[in-house]
């Protein structure tokens, strides 16, 4: 079983210190722990193509104008589980929102022929992870335009979105702990990495158990 984690900051300057990088390096040390083998994707890495809507995905189930998304498309088709770590922007990154659109049209346009068709990531469990500049204030806003964004997203996808709580139903978000105004142009922001470690540690935890739940109902060969 193996798991994959996507890192969807844009910020090419921040380099390993990118806030969801840093993040998807807990995860993928979390499911180690476990002995669990997690790929990390930075999506700053990736370069994909606008979805243009031709619908020639519909026969090869794969982008005819895109092997960046196919090659990583085949990387969560076949995961057991998956992670989104995602900053606030507006409302998702540019790169993630393209991967979501191209996932969801290729599931989309064979549903709409089959309402009981089921997508290659049928039932794939995923959790959702969120942050931005702002304060415990700006959690609930996090929620909507980023977990609810990507959970609607993946839900079309036919993925099941673990939720942390009943509050939570969408993953969970980081507020950012302290930000610092320096010479650079950007803000500088700092996170509570002790109290994002205990939180990652609860929800990492509930999304491997929905993966291992599925491998042990899942048809035996």
């Amino acid at each position: 079983m193996k798991a994959v984690c996507i890192c969807a900051s844009n910020i090419l300057h921040s380099g390993e210190h990118s806030t969801s990088l840093r993040i998807g390096v807990r995860i993928a040390e979390l499911l180690k722990g476990w002995d669990v083998p997690c790929e990390i994707i930075d999506l700053r890495n990736e370069m994909f193509s606008p979805y243009i809507g031709c619908g020639k995905c519909f026969d090869s189930r794969r982008c005819v104008n895109d092997g960046a998304f196919n090659r990583l498309y085949d990387k969560l088709t076949q995961a057991d589980a998956l992670c989104f770590v995602s900053p606030h922007y507006a409302p998702i990154p540019a790169k993630q929102a393209m991967l979501l659109e191209k996932m969801e049209q290729i599931t989309f346009l064979h549903w709409w022929k089959d309402a009981n068709y089921r997508s290659q990531m049928y039932g794939i469990p995923v959790g959702i992870v969120s942050h931005g500049g702002g304060g415990q204030w700006a959690l609930k806003s996090y929620k909507a335009m980023v977990n609810d964004t990507i959970a609607n997203a993946l839900d079309t996808v036919q993925c099941r979105v673990v939720p942390l709580d009943s509050q939570w139903n969408t993953g969970l978000s980081f507020p950012v702990h302290h930000v610092a105004q320096e010479e650079s142009i950007f803000p500088v922001q700092q996170y509570d990495w002790e109290a994002i470690d205990e939180k990652l540690k609860e929800y990492v935890r509930l999304v491997w158990q929905e993966a291992c739940l599925r491998k042990e109902a899942a048809p035996q060969p």
